[in-house]
């Protein structure tokens, strides 16, 4: 006999929409929609709603915004609710008293094959560390960090050019399919777990800081390379470029690696009148795509013919 779903979802930006949306489209009954609050953004500090909540919005849901989580005034609207299930996709950590109230249980979608890459950017690491597959897995929330029980796993293969950006955008698809087929197996009551297996050594997604995205000149050309890309769009790799008496803070959002022996010392740059090229071990790292202070994300190009690198220019 098919279980009567009601269905509280929790997510904040846009990789958890489409799985909001696949839901909705699929017919099921999302009962209430848990969100961050509106932020200040922009010079103007309008407020400005997540993508999860506008497209609630749009689609007439209850929204919740909470502030905190453990408040028995929100605790009591979510009770209120009388949801059996929770989904949550791209949250904060929830407390047992919100995690164990459906009778069905709280799962959430993770954008990686655990037990690998727990944590709040396993898109980032998985591309930084030179991954050449991923996945996303659904699984059952407990106490800490991404350990529960998994339900379901797809894998994803990691292109060896492919950006986070890009990889975000895959997973975000194939994680929403994964909690369809998720939803729809409890709504069977045909759902098997199994525990997660910690007896390989895990890799962690740790939570990027600046200092992650500074760029190692001295590090192995496929290090830098995946460094670049696996920051990319957002937060980017940034290094400074000594230029005579400036020192300029430069974030690089693509580039391209060329393996080849060269007597270039670590760091120098080689212009021509269209393009950057960074030497580093074995080769040289080629800028195609970089953003200087104050200004917008440019190609090399267009950086060259509006501003003068010296010919002893270098990056550290």
């Amino acid at each position: 006999m098919e279980r009567d779903l009601k269905i509280v979802f929790m997510g904040t930006p846009d990789f958890a929409v489409e799985t909001l949306k696949t839901l909705v489209e699929n017919n099921y009954n999302i009962v209430g929609v848990i969100t961050a609050p509106d932020k200040p953004a922009g010079r103007g500090r309008k407020l400005h709603q997540s993508a999860v909540k506008e497209y609630a919005v749009e689609q007439g849901l209850h929204v919740m915004q909470p502030t905190n989580l453990k408040s028995e005034e929100f605790l009591n609207e979510l009770r209120s609710l009388e949801a059996n299930l929770q989904v949550v996709v791209a949250f904060r950590m929830l407390p047992k008293a919100v995690w164990q109230m459906p009778a069905y249980g709280t799962f959430n979608l993770h954008a990686s094959l655990l037990p690998q890459y727990r944590g709040a950017a396993p898109i980032n690491w998985a591309i930084i560390n030179g991954e050449t597959k991923t996945g996303v897995t659904t699984f059952f929330i407990d106490e800490k960090i991404d350990t529960g029980a998994m339900i379901f796993q797809e894998e994803v293969a990691i292109g060896s050019e492919e950006t986070a950006g890009m990889l975000h955008d895959k997973l975000m698809l194939t994680g929403a399919q994964l909690v369809l087929k998720t939803v729809n197996c409890i709504k069977e009551d045909k759902i098997t777990t199994r525990i997660q297996n910690e007896d390989e050594p895990l890799k962690v997604a740790y939570k990027i800081h600046k200092e992650t995205c500074k760029i190692d000149w001295e590090a192995s050309i496929d290090s830098i390379y995946n460094l670049i890309r696996g920051l990319s769009p957002y937060p980017a790799a940034w290094t400074t470029l000594y230029n005579g008496e400036e020192e300029v803070f430069i974030k690089i959002y693509n580039a391209t690696k060329e393996i080849i022996d060269h007597e270039d010392k670590t760091g120098t740059l080689s212009l021509t009148k269209n393009s950057i090229k960074v030497a580093v071990r074995n080769g040289y790292i080629i800028l195609n795509e970089v953003q200087l202070p104050g200004k917008r994300k440019m190609n090399v190009r267009d950086v060259l013919n509006g501003y003068e690198i010296k010919s002893d220019a270098y990056v550290r």
